[in-house]
């Protein structure tokens, strides 16, 4: 029986503006998921919302229409540990199209390498309250230990409130990490606030951390444009150049003000006026990091 699903959630913009700033050639959206369509990946009991559907159709024409070649798919948790739809996406894409998977230590090594083998270069965890976050510890310990002989990093989205209780245990890891929409921070609260110092403090002392300069509608506390968000992200910018990755975070699950994606691509060249750092952060880094190369 097909399942019908009632989402929680608003969609998407439908009507995405065709953004000033041209990408360089081969720039990665790093952040991006696709949910469903829901009759043929169906979502998660558990899960915390119901979107509407967003699906690899909708996320090509975004793609187009942004100039976008390349696309990292963080597998959302509305599908909980069933991978399928991102999986059968990078197998449609020609190469374009790298993930970051949802799993728990109930995986096993063949489940891991069809995985890697299907284009997964790393796996998120979630420590957001409101999103069931709060990895159980010994989980997020299992799962690390067999993901790092694969060359996996691990995906982290925290609020940023939490962040100082688990900068001790970053900096421990023994695999590389991103942080998701520069750690959540707060626009209204200033560079000086104490989440973004430890962040950017991360950054500073820990060749391992990579930070993601996606969700400015999330750190923004003046709505759109968003451009409060502008100084966190060039500053974490101008603290390692080499260890930063863009998103659009497409379809914007659970956000305040829904962003026009256009818009979201025209705050690059705030975030990086310098050609060398936007060929870094959309091109070479994500390059590197998910091995579109290899």
């Amino acid at each position: 029986m097909t399942m019908i699903y009632k989402p929680t959630i608003p969609p998407p913009d439908p009507n995405t503006r065709t953004p000033k700033f041209k990408l360089p050639k081969l720039s990665c959206d790093a952040h991006c998921h696709i949910f469903g369509p829901g009759s043929k990946y169906p979502y998660a009991p558990d899960r915390s919302y119901t979107p509407p559907d967003a699906p690899l159709e909708d996320f090509k024409a975004l793609h187009a229409k942004l100039g976008v070649e390349r696309a990292v798919i963080v597998n959302a948790s509305v599908h909980g540990t069933d991978n399928t739809v991102a999986l059968d996406a990078i197998a449609q894409s020609n190469g374009a199209y790298r993930a970051v998977a949802n799993i728990d230590d109930t995986i096993t090594d063949h489940g891991l390498r069809v995985l890697h083998e299907g284009g997964f270069r790393g796996c998120r965890f979630n420590f957001v309250r409101h999103l069931g976050g709060v990895t159980d510890k010994a989980v997020f310990n299992r799962v690390i230990a067999m993901v790092a002989p694969l060359g996996w990093h691990i995906d982290l989205h925290f609020d940023a409130i939490d962040l100082p209780e688990y900068a001790d245990m970053l900096a421990k890891l023994p695999l590389t990490y991103t942080i998701d929409h520069m750690g959540r921070v707060k626009a209204s609260e200033g560079l000086d606030q104490l989440p973004f110092k430890i962040l950017i403090e991360l950054m500073q002392r820990d060749e391992k951390c990579w930070v993601k300069i996606c969700g400015s509608e999330r750190v923004s506390s003046a709505g759109p444009p968003f451009t409060d968000a502008v100084p966190f992200a060039r500053k974490i910018v101008e603290t390692a150049p080499d260890r930063v990755i863009w998103g659009t975070d497409w379809p914007h699950p659970n956000v305040k003000a829904m962003p026009n994606d256009g818009d979201l691509v025209d705050l690059i060249p705030l975030f990086a006026p310098e050609p060398e750092y936007q060929q870094k952060i959309l091109v070479d880094n994500p390059t590197r990091l998910f091995e579109f190369d290899q």
